[in-house]
């Protein structure tokens, strides 16, 4: 692979990279729990994935960079929105997880867990639904 092709590479996974939070590393840096990228057999590039609690950080950060507002500014419909967004992406399996996401919303955990607790309140609800339909 020559230097531009190598150059081409990386420059495409390099937004993967920054959305997962991780950091590119030369390929011979990778130790054990990272992921060295190779292209037709050469190894190209390393990734340094983040540590769980960083990468929750660092997605609420792109949220609310994206939304171009504090997070703790969205109306309680956008909030409920993004929980669930969170709650798909495993936020909540991350230790602390609930309380950094209470706080980067100014809201309460207990709130949080409301939140969590509607959707799969209205999950059970819809596939109940489903199944009076079909019988």
């Amino acid at each position: 692979m020559t230097g531009a092709e190598e150059g081409a590479f990386v420059a495409a996974v390099r937004p993967l990279v920054d959305a997962m939070g991780a950091t590119l590393i030369p390929p011979g840096e990778a130790g054990p729990e990272d992921v060295v990228l190779s292209w037709d057999g050469e190894q190209v590039a390393g990734v340094r994935l983040p540590q769980l609690a960083e990468s929750l950080d660092h997605i609420l950060a792109a949220m609310e960079r994206r939304r171009g507002v504090p997070l703790a500014q969205l109306d309680r419909k956008a909030k409920q929105q993004l929980v669930r967004t969170l709650e798909a992406r495993g936020a909540f399996s991350v230790r602390h997880g609930v309380e950094t996401v209470a706080g980067a919303l100014g809201v309460s955990r207990f709130t949080v867990y409301n939140y969590i607790n509607s959707q799969e309140e209205k999950r059970a609800q819809r596939k109940a639904e489903k199944s009076e339909e079909s019988a």
